[in-house]
């Protein structure tokens, strides 16, 4: 049985122009030093500058590996909910969003489980993969190998910078959803919780 596992990381905070900041590549150092003692066989980084500069810097810590873009990791809302079916808490996320936008960010999430929620059928050994995105598109990968309903991502996109969500993929089995939003890379002081008044656990 070949696994394939995914990595999937939220990069490095990130200011409002988003650039990483300082924090942010300490964080980018830190998840890198920690997948670095795993044979990873590449990085795979969305198109946006935030992810692109985590994905270097996480794989510096490594031993020569391939860095590329995958445009399925692209920031983006995976689905729309109909509004009957909203909660009160959500109805203003998704304000103004027409079906046009919907149906192309479905169409994005559905490229994205097609690429990093399959196995890989081809590999005669188990592969091991980086793949920095951002907290939507890990809820969406997350909610899909659990077979959840499709709203159900926006319970799962919680996730905290350079935090480290694992997946295994095989052929004949269930997809294992190893760990999600595991920090335990980052001290304190760079951990986010995103319960009021930056509590910690």
């Amino acid at each position: 049985m070949v696994a394939r596992t995914v990595c999937l990381v939220r990069h490095g905070a990130a200011d409002a122009w988003g650039e990483l900041t300082d924090e942010g590549r300490e964080q980018s150092r830190l998840i890198g030093q920690r997948l670095g003692r795993l044979p990873i066989d590449v990085v795979w980084h969305s198109p946006l500058p935030r992810a692109v500069d985590s994905a270097r810097t996480i794989a510096a810590q490594m031993p020569r590996v391939l860095v590329d873009e995958a445009a399925e990791l692209v920031d983006h809302v995976p689905f729309v909910p109909e509004v009957e079916d909203l909660s009160p808490s959500w109805a203003g996320f998704f304000d103004g969003y027409d079906r046009s936008e919907a149906d192309a960010g479905r169409r994005t999430a559905d490229a994205l489980a097609a690429r990093f929620g399959i196995p890989n059928s081809k590999a005669q050994r188990p592969t091991h993969e980086v793949a920095v995105t951002h907290a939507y598109p890990i809820g969406w990968l997350v909610r899909d190998a659990l077979g959840a309903p499709p709203d159900r991502w926006m319970s799962l996109a919680g996730v905290a910078n350079t935090s480290l969500t694992v997946i295994e993929l095989y052929e004949e089995e269930p997809t294992g959803v190893v760990m999600v939003n595991d920090m335990s890379h980052l001290p304190t002081e760079l951990r986010w919780t995103g319960f009021p008044g930056g509590g910690q656990l």
